[in-house]
């Protein structure tokens, strides 16, 4: 089946339908703009690289061809007839593509989406294509069950696609790359995803008379005071601490409240799989490091300066929303949710991003995430493989905003606004790119045409939005609260990744082994209830050297020699 167009565009008008949002706390969900410039390789902030594929990326067959998938049901629900494959997004990549998106299954949140790929894959019955995690990409592989995408992802793939992948340094195709043969299209993570900042309600600070926070006491004595010296001015002593997450750390994908950047102020990097000073593989989470931080928490927590709550709630944002607290970790992308809800029922609400707390030697450091954990395959023996790239292809470039389709583009554009529906919810693939350096990226574009060092013009879309909401912002503060997320993400999220050096720690190992499989479950519980209960008292700091000898005896030696091999074959 040939294509027939040259770039597949489609200007008239599409019918558009009401769907529903939800709280989503991913920056890649959330960010209604992400596209950036990074260093060493060609610019997308400059307005002239903007340019309209040829054939065949993004061409349309002639015939209807139809694809067979696995999605993932967002948490809202659509509500004015809409279905999951029938909606505005499916039908746009519908009209640019002719490719029919069928829904073979679907599986609402992660864990569930997880559940049916694993018993797809154990059937031997899986859909054309799916998004799939490392471990399940390698038993694909080794059942010989999804196809060399090669050759197609050579004469298809886009340029934006491929710059984006290219970028990476070819670290993300070769996660999906086995045998010299290429059996995954990868997500592309960004970098400031993993780096857990500390934000302060600065209204707070400033009628304190309080320094901004450098280190762990720094932050132990603004707690303090965010406690005691009524920081609210009600008149009540009805604020809080730190806020805390219940597992403590996050390891990888950030959220909000977590202690990450306490352990990496000791060098401690717990669920990571990290070199010792001796250059062996070691798991992070039993490195003596670890006791370090958990004593520094058990000590904030019996002295009172983490929230006393914060292992009981039944989300972590709870005590942010409603504005108890005014200090707690969490990545660069914070307004855009939990800040946004605080600051909506609290416009006096005015908060800061400090990369603190700096290790002894007055570093900041922090671990880092992969470059990329989830990848689109294609069953073996499917006439088109192609078809899933070309709408890999069609998706990233609406979302980079560099779609030419510009009434097509608008119309959506004018009906996410309206409904604060994210498009991206309703793509076939839960499968978004962008380049590893992207915040701080648009961040500097955004600064340098706001101090004159080029021109608005320049800009790329994405980042001339980001302008744009900025001086919305700063002419009618808190008026447009989807304009306040983007502009303060970057104005203070961003701003914070490039306030100082940093020293990145970043894994050597995040697949999965065969004992891993059998044994983690097990040991994670163990890891998560021993720091839990090291940091409320109910076990003494002295638990964590029995906590490490038991996950060894448990299998997590045997774990970390299978995980030395896979490091060392590589």
């Amino acid at each position: 089946m040939k294509a027939r167009s040259s770039d597949g565009a489609v200007q008239r008008r599409l019918p558009m339908s009401t769907l529903s949002t939800t709280k989503l706390a991913l920056p890649l969900l959330l960010a209604p703009v992400l596209l950036s410039s990074c260093a060493g390789h060609a610019s997308p902030s400059d307005a002239t690289a903007l340019v309209k594929e040829t054939a065949p990326a993004f061409s349309s067959y002639d015939a209807p061809v139809t694809l067979r998938i696995g999605f993932k049901i967002p948490d809202a629900r659509l509500t004015t007839g809409d279905t999951n494959d029938n909606n505005p997004m499916s039908r746009y990549f519908e009209e640019l593509t002719n490719i029919k998106v069928v829904h073979s299954w679907e599986a609402k949140g992660d864990e569930a989406f997880g559940q049916k790929v694993s018993l797809a894959i154990a059937s031997s019955d899986i859909p054309d294509a799916m998004v799939v995690d490392r471990s399940q990409l390698r038993k694909l592989i080794e059942y010989g069950m999804i196809q060399d995408l090669t050759d197609a992802y050579e004469d298809y793939g886009s340029s934006l696609v491929k710059g984006m992948y290219d970028a990476t340094e070819g670290a993300a195709l070769e996660e999906a790359r086995f045998g010299g043969k290429l059996y995954g299209l990868p997500n592309i993570a960004i970098e400031a995803d993993a780096t857990s900042l500390l934000w302060v309600r600065q209204d707070w600070l400033d009628r304190l008379n309080l320094k901004p926070p450098r280190t762990l006491d720094d932050i132990a004595a603004i707690a303090k005071s965010f406690i005691e010296r009524d920081p609210d001015g009600n008149g009540k002593r009805d604020t809080v601490g730190l806020a805390g997450y219940k597992s403590l750390v996050y390891g990888q994908k950030l959220n909000v409240s977590g202690f990450d950047a306490v352990f990496s102020s000791f060098h401690a990097f717990p669920k990571n799989w990290v070199r010792d000073a001796s250059g062996n593989v070691v798991y992070g989470s039993i490195m003596p490091e670890n006791k370090l931080a958990l004593e520094k928490l058990a000590e904030w927590y019996k002295l009172g300066l983490i929230d006393p709550q914060f292992a009981l709630y039944k989300e972590a944002q709870e005590p942010i929303t409603s504005n108890r607290t005014g200090i707690f970790f969490g990545p660069w992308w914070m307004p855009y949710w939990p800040l946004s809800e605080a600051v909506a029922s609290d416009t006096k609400a005015e908060w800061r991003a400090y990369a603190a707390p700096l290790d002894a030697d007055g570093q900041y450091v922090t671990h880092m995430a992969p470059v990329t954990d989830r990848y689109l395959v294609v069953r073996k023996g499917y006439e088109h493989p192609e078809a899933a790239i070309k709408l890999l292809n069609a998706f990233t470039r609406l979302e980079r905003r560099q779609d030419p389709n510009e009434a097509a583009v608008k119309q959506i554009d004018e009906f996410a606004a309206k409904t604060g529906v994210q498009p991206r919810q309703y793509y076939p693939f839960d499968l978004l790119l962008d380049y590893t350096d992207a915040i701080e990226q648009r961040y500097l574009g955004v600064k340098d045409a706001l101090d004159g060092k080029r021109t608005v013009a320049s800009l790329d879309p994405d980042t001339r939005k980001i302008y744009d909401y900025w001086l919305a912002e700063q002419a009618s503060p808190k008026k447009d609260m989807d304009g306040w997320k983007a502009a303060k993400a970057y104005e203070y999220g961003g701003s914070a990744l490039l306030s100082r050096p940093m020293e990145k720690v970043k894994s050597v190992f995040y697949g999965t082994t065969r004992t891993m499989e059998k044994r983690w479950a097990d040991l994670e519980r163990l890891e998560n209830e021993t720091f839990l209960n090291i940091v409320v008292g109910d076990q003494p700091i002295d638990a964590f050297d029995g906590f490490a000898q038991e996950w060894k005896r448990q299998g997590g030696d045997q774990i970390t020699r299978e995980v030395q091999a896979v490091v060392g074959s590589h």
